[in-house]
């Protein structure tokens, strides 16, 4: 794969994060790296070449990335990085929900490490106000079905290349330090356990789990899509699909992801 490495810390690898997984998440192929460019785009090259879900965690990212091209900085010892390629027999518009379904799944997981994660729609995690982690979820299609290459990344502390204005706006998670397989396992096994339950159920099984994260309720909100406002009004939470639902001057307002970002007023 591109751009990899090949020196792991030590008590990492891929055989103690599938003994600590354990039967129930049996379906993933695991590897480790100690570095590469990005685990999205090493999954999003050979997912036709794939023979089953397959889990890529990366010590360290050159070139990590969130929504819309954005950098995100995955120094080694910092970030928590991987990324899960599953592949789902839906249509493409059905997965308008998983970036929120996956954060519901992460933010339990973390809750389990006494890491309390608030939800900002669409698909960050936010802890004390700050940036925590992130969520990139890209698709291919794969005949009548695709796959969902999901990517997250979790601060377990704040890299040194971050300037003071980004810092005061992240936020760290450094009881994840103590053991991250450990911690890649349990986010591992409780993704197998919800993607089945998504590829089932659709969102409509986690907008009520959600919603009881919302990190915006009842916060007046703009959504901007390349700097200009979309819409204006108080977010309410999101409905069964996933759309963020507002009280704005018009009505009632159903909002789907896209690109657009949501940026609290005043």
């Amino acid at each position: 794969m591109r751009g990899m490495t090949s020196v792991i810390s030590p008590g990492i690898s891929a055989e103690r994060v599938a003994a600590l997984c354990g039967a129930a998440a049996q379906p993933l192929a695991i590897r480790v790296v100690a570095e590469t460019g990005s685990t999205n785009d090493d999954l999003l090259a050979e997912v036709h070449t794939l023979e089953r879900p397959t889990l890529l965690w990366a010590q360290s990212q050159t070139a990590g990335r969130g929504r819309a091209g954005r950098t995100w900085h995955a120094a080694e010892g910092a970030t928590l990085t991987f990324s899960l390629a599953w592949k789902f027999f839906l249509p493409l518009h059905a997965l308008v929900g998983l970036p929120l379904a996956v954060g519901v799944t992460v933010a339990d997981v973390l809750a389990l490490y006494a890491v309390d994660v608030l939800l900002k729609w669409p698909n960050d995690l936010l802890r004390d106000g700050g940036k925590l982690g992130g969520i990139l979820i890209e698709t291919v299609r794969d005949g009548d079905a695709c796959w969902a290459v999901i990517g997250i990344g979790i601060n377990m502390g704040l890299p040194q290349q971050l300037d003071s204005q980004t810092a005061v706006l992240a936020a760290a998670a450094p009881e994840l330090q103590a053991d991250r397989g450990q911690v890649v396992a349990a986010l591992a096994t409780a993704l197998v356990e919800n993607l089945r339950m998504f590829a089932q159920d659709g969102f409509t099984a986690f907008a009520a789990r959600w919603n009881a994260r919302h990190a915006h309720a009842g916060r007046d909100v703009n959504i901007i899509d390349r700097d200009k406002v979309l819409h204006s009004g108080r977010a309410l939470g999101v409905d069964a699909c996933g759309r963020l639902l507002l009280d704005a001057a018009q009505g009632r307002v159903a909002v789907v992801a896209g690109d657009v970002s949501l940026r609290t007023i005043g």
